[in-house]
C-alpha cells in the first residue's frame, strides 16, 4: 500500500519568514548612516548632513545642476591584545551615500562646505535664472 502525502507549496515559501535576523556582534548598529536636512531659504539652500565618525578627507560632494550627492566611506579597526596574544581583530569598511534633487540649480562656484564635531554644513547658493531678452527688430 503507498502512502500519499499532502503538502502545501506555502509552508515552504512562508517557513522562517517571521524568524528574527541575526546580528554578527553588532556590527550593524556599526554600519555608517547619513541623516539630512535640507533648508531653503530665498536665495540659498542649506543642507546638514550627519556623518559621525567619519573623517573628513573620506567625505566627498559632487553638484551637477540641481542634483547634490554626498558620499562618505568608513574606515575602522579595533585590536585588543593581552600580552603577546591577540584575542579579538575587527574591522570595517562601510560606504553611505545620498543624493537628492533641489527645486533649482546651484551655483557651483558660490558653494561652500563646513564639517564640524560629525556634521557636514553645506550652503549652496542658488543660481540665477537666465533673463529672457527681448530683441528688437529693426
Amino acid at each position: 500500500m503507498s502512502n500519499i502525502t499532502r503538502r502545501d507549496p506555502l509552508d515552504d515559501f512562508f517557513r522562517g519568514f517571521l524568524v528574527r535576523p541575526v546580528e554578527y556582534g553588532g556590527a550593524a548598529a556599526e554600519a555608517p548612516q547619513m541623516r539630512v536636512d535640507v533648508k531653503e531659504a530665498e536665495d540659498a539652500f542649506q543642507v546638514h548632513a550627519e556623518l559621525p565618525g567619519i573623517k573628513k578627507e573620506d567625505i566627498h560632494v559632487h553638484i551637477d545642476g540641481p542634483v547634490v550627492s554626498i558620499s562618505a566611506e568608513r574606515k575602522q579597526s579595533k585590536e585588543v591584545k593581552e600580552g603577546e596574544r591577540v584575542l579579538r581583530t575587527e574591522r570595517y569598511f562601510g560606504q553611505v551615500s545620498r543624493s537628492f534633487q533641489l527645486g533649482q540649480d546651484v551655483d557651483e562656484s558660490k558653494s561652500s562646505a563646513k564639517f564640524t564635531d560629525g556634521v557636514l554644513e553645506l550652503t549652496l547658493p542658488k543660481k540665477l535664472a537666465p533673463q529672457a531678452k527681448r530683441l528688437v527688430i529693426d
